[in-house]
C-alpha cells in the first residue's frame, strides 16, 4: 500500500466545541486536509515545537527525545495507519542502527515526536479518502455556507484571538522579547505564543 506524506499545518481552535483543539495535517502534494481532535497537553506540546519555543525544563516529549538519543535510538518515520470509529491510530518506526522496531502511539504523541525527531509523517490513501477535507473557505463564505469541519480551518496557523491585544501593541520588540523569555521561564506557553505572534507580525511589516 502506497504511503502519502503529510505536513503539519498547525493547531486550530474549534469555534463550536469549547476547549477542543484540532491538529491539522496537510497532504504534501494535494489539497486535502485532515483535522484530528487532540487534548490540550498534546496541543501545547505540538504548538511549542512549531513556535520554536524552548521550555526551561524538558516536557515529556522532549524527555523522550533526550532519552532515545542517549541510547542511540531515532524515530525515522511516523505512520498514521488506521482510522476506526473516528479514532486515528499511529505507529513510530524506530531504529537503533542494527534493527528497526515499530511502536504503537497515539497520533497526537506521534506528531509531537515527529516534530522533535524531524522525521516524516505518512498516511494511506484509504484514510485520506475517508477523513480528508478540501475546503474553499473564500468561495463558501461568498455563498454564505458553513461546510462541515470548517471551524477547524478558519486559520490553522493562527491563534483564535486573531489580532494582537492592545496591551502587546504598547511594547517595543526588545521588551516583547524579554516578556517572551519570562513567559517561557514561567512555563506560560499560551502567553508566550501570543507574544511570539506579535513579534512575528511586526517583523513582517
Amino acid at each position: 500500500m502506497s504511503k502519502i506524506k503529510l505536513n503539519v499545518l498547525g493547531i486550530s481552535y474549534s469555534q463550536t466545541q469549547s476547549g477542543a483543539y484540532a491538529l491539522v495535517l496537510a497532504e504534501e502534494n494535494g489539497e486535502r486536509r485532515i483535522p484530528i481532535i487532540i487534548g490540550g497537553f498534546e496541543a501545547q506540546a505540538i504548538a511549542i515545537q512549531l513556535e520554536g519555543l524552548k521550555p526551561p525544563r524538558p516536557l515529556t516529549h522532549d524527555l523522550f527525545l533526550s532519552f532515545a538519543t542517549a541510547f542511540g535510538i531515532s524515530v525515522t518515520e511516523v505512520n498514521i495507519h488506521k482510522l476506526e470509529e473516528g479514532v486515528f491510530y499511529a505507529k513510530l518506526i524506530c531504529e537503533d542502527g542494527d534493527k528497526q522496531i515499530t511502536v504503537d502511539a497515539r497520533t497526537s504523541d506521534a506528531i509531537a515526536l515527529a516534530l522533535r525527531f524531524k522525521c516524516s509523517v505518512y498516511t494511506t490513501e484509504d484514510i485520506l479518502s475517508k477523513a480528508g477535507i478540501v475546503i474553499d473557505l473564500e468561495q463558501e463564505s461568498k455563498e454564505g455556507k458553513t461546510p462541515p469541519g470548517s471551524e477547524f480551518f478558519s486559520d490553522p496557523s493562527k491563534k483564535k484571538s486573531g489580532s494582537p491585544s492592545e496591551e502587546l501593541r504598547g511594547f517595543t520588540i526588545p521588551e516583547l522579547k524579554d516578556m517572551l523569555q519570562e513567559a517561557v521561564k514561567n512555563e506560560n506557553y499560551e502567553r508566550a505564543s501570543e507574544i511570539r505572534d506579535e513579534i512575528n507580525r511586526r517583523k513582517k511589516k
